[in-house]
């Protein structure tokens, strides 16, 4: 299937040729058309399956189609002078009365202000020559910059939830006329304790409106929300949950403590021209993995909860920009990391969660490239390599150093 089998509009269809993209993803191809039907959606997608497109495409699809319609009237023919639209200059601006401020039809809820900003990019490539507008709205930054946006009108908001209730209660977000709700990375939302602020918010949004919700795994605390958000959702699942895509070389290393940082320097020195993305179970570890690669001479960067967001955002633009090749994170803030040409990710921790292993190893092996996923572990480790090769639900190869 290609992209013109789907009915995309040509402003959107341009876009995404622009961006060399022909073929849509497993979950496009299913999702597109069910969002262009109006029906709710219950997805089950992990990273890397292109899930962003999937819901920012349809809709940016319907409310440029919805901006193309003309004003209904019994009788255009005899409309009064005050009653036509106002004639629009050479530059397309408004004879007389300024045009309507615009409001909200789409909010997207995501957990952090990496996957909020990654998201924005999307409806930037994609939505570029449709005149829609959209923005993000997250907390660590001044809220002024994001008010004077939203006062000048927006079509579509990305948001994190803390935030949002801000602004919402300061009177600056106006959802009254919001028409799509989607809901990203549900668990992710469930992990970091924002299952609360969601229920609060689906109180403040139109019964009436169309939601897509997507989780990369379902828990019971999941499908219990899903159930109260959804209206007869069409349930798309594009591989079994949390399942690991066959394009990832995995190894597990066994490597006590003390050799790890020979083992990690190791690994980068003979893969230097590859981006890498290390995991740290903490904030502290992140930062002292950092502090090891620099006295190695390997240049990186760290980004985890504890950093301002300009230092977050300039470490996010060195590693995607390959100004920094490696770039160690805690599992929160790399939850919004996209980089589609991720050679390698090194688990130098093992997660807390077992399923957590799959959202890390899937930032890379992405749009049918290859990827390679080491993981440290301990001799002590032996029942947690054991859930995840249960998990991963085929062999994963072990070395000993």
């Amino acid at each position: 299937m290609t992209f013109e089998e789907l009915n995309i509009a040509e402003p959107i269809s341009r876009a995404i040729s622009e961006k060399g993209y022909t073929e849509p993803t497993p979950i496009q191809q299913q999702a597109i058309p069910v969002v262009n039907a109006g029906r709710d959606i219950f997805g089950i997608a992990q990273t890397g399956t292109g899930k962003t497109a999937a819901f920012a495409i349809p809709i940016l699809q319907k409310l440029w189609e919805a901006t193309r319609q003309p004003v209904a009237s019994e009788n255009s023919e005899e409309q009064s002078t005050s009653e036509r639209p106002k004639r629009k200059d050479r530059r397309g601006r408004n004879h007389g009365k300024p045009e309507a401020k615009r409001a909200i039809k789409a909010l997207i809820l995501t957990p952090t202000r990496e996957l909020a900003a990654q998201i924005d990019e999307c409806f930037t490539d994609y939505g570029k020559y449709t005149g829609l507008r959209h923005t993000t709205v997250f907390g660590g930054v001044k809220q002024k910059p994001q008010t004077d946006k939203l006062r000048r009108g927006v079509d579509i908001l990305i948001a994190t939830p803390g935030r949002l209730l801000d602004l919402h209660g300061q009177g600056e977000v106006d959802l009254d006329e919001m028409i799509f709700f989607v809901l990203d990375e549900a668990d992710r939302m469930l992990d970091m304790g924002f299952i609360g602020d969601i229920r609060r918010l689906v109180r403040l949004i139109p019964e009436k409106r169309q939601t897509l919700f997507f989780s990369a795994t379902m828990p019971a605390p999941i499908v219990s929300l899903s159930r109260g958000i959804l209206t007869d959702p069409v349930r798309i699942e594009v591989s079994p949950e949390s399942s690991t895509v066959d394009t990832i070389d995995q190894t597990i290393f066994f490597v006590e403590k003390p050799e790890k940082k020979a083992l990690l320097i190791k690994l980068l020195k003979e893969n230097e021209d590859t981006s890498v993305l290390i995991f740290s179970r903490t904030k502290h570890g992140a930062d002292n993995i950092s502090k090891i690669l620099t006295k190695a001479g390997i240049q990186s960067v760290a980004i985890h909860g504890d950093k301002s967001q300009g230092q977050r955002l300039k470490a996010m633009s060195d590693f995607k920009g390959g100004h920094a090749k490696v770039m160690v994170a805690t599992d929160i803030a790399a939850r919004g990391i996209d980089i589609r040409e991720l050679g390698m990710v090194i688990n130098f921790d093992l997660p807390d969660v077992v399923e957590t292993y799959v959202h890390r190893i899937g930032r890379t092996g992405r749009a049918g490239r290859t990827g390679r996923a080491y993981t440290f572990a301990s001799q002590d480790d032996h029942m947690i390599v054991k859930e995840i090769q249960s998990l991963v639900g085929r062999p994963i190869k072990m070395e000993l150093f």
